[in-house]
């Protein structure tokens, strides 16, 4: 969908806040529209590098420039406020 802002999650298949944060994600997209993007971290040495002990890791983008918007738990009012701006 062109034009719908996408949230990207770096995650590990085996973790569970990974797994939490996914789905409380998926309770806001009833108030907003946006995509999630989720990357595992474990298929890219260097992601693995970057995210290893962070992950989950939710990833905004805004104008070209990703941002990060929280780790580890969701932060719902910064998400909600990043999602409000941008949409």
């Amino acid at each position: 969908m062109p034009g719908t802002p996408t949230l990207t999650v770096y995650a590990r298949g085996y973790c569970h806040l990974c797994d939490d944060m996914i789905a409380a994600l998926c309770t806001l997209q009833g108030r907003f529209v946006f995509e999630i993007k989720v990357v595992d971290v474990d298929s890219d040495a260097t992601l693995e590098g970057r995210y290893d002990e962070w992950v989950p890791v939710l990833m905004g983008s805004e104008n070209g420039h990703e941002r990060e918007l929280c780790h580890y738990f969701l932060d719902e009012l910064v998400v909600t406020a990043f999602l409000a701006k941008i949409q």
